[in-house]
C-alpha cells in the first residue's frame, strides 16, 4: 500500500507542478485564449500567485518525503492543495463551468493527506 500512496503523491505532484508552471510561465491573456477563461476574472498577480501555490504544494508533496526533512509537510501540502482546489471549484461553479477537474485534483490531494496523516505516515 505504501507504493500506492507514493504513486498518488507523485501523480498529484506532477499534475499540480504542470498546472502551476503553466500559470507562472504563460501570460494571463495566453491562458484565457487557451481555454482558461476563468483567468480573465483575476489579475495577473493573482494568477501567478495561484500558480506559485500549486508549484510549492507540488514540491511539498514529494521533497520532504524524499529528503526525510520534516515529512509532516507532505500531508500539510496535500491539505493546502485540496483547499486551493475547493476555491477553484467555487470559481468554476460561479462561472457556470464544470468544476470536475479541480474537484478530481482536490480529492486526489485529500486522499494523500488522509493516508499520510493516518495509516501510512512517513
Amino acid at each position: 500500500m505504501e507504493i500506492v500512496v507514493w504513486v498518488l503523491q507523485v501523480l498529484a505532484a506532477l499534475a499540480f507542478l504542470g498546472a502551476g508552471l503553466m500559470k507562472l510561465l504563460r501570460p494571463r491573456p495566453a491562458l484565457v485564449s487557451s481555454g482558461m477563461a476563468w483567468a480573465d476574472d483575476f489579475s495577473d498577480g493573482a494568477v501567478k500567485g495561484i500558480g506559485a501555490l500549486e508549484v510549492v504544494g507540488a514540491l511539498g508533496l514529494v521533497l520532504p518525503a524524499l529528503t526525510g526533512i520534516a515529512p509532516v509537510l507532505v500531508p500539510l501540502a496535500a491539505v493546502g492543495l485540496a483547499l486551493v482546489m475547493v476555491a477553484a471549484a467555487v470559481v468554476h461553479v460561479r462561472r457556470k463551468e464544470t468544476p470536475v477537474p479541480p474537484l478530481v485534483l482536490g480529492v486526489l490531494a485529500l486522499v494523500v493527506a488522509v493516508l499520510r496523516f493516518g495509516p501510512y505516515p512517513l
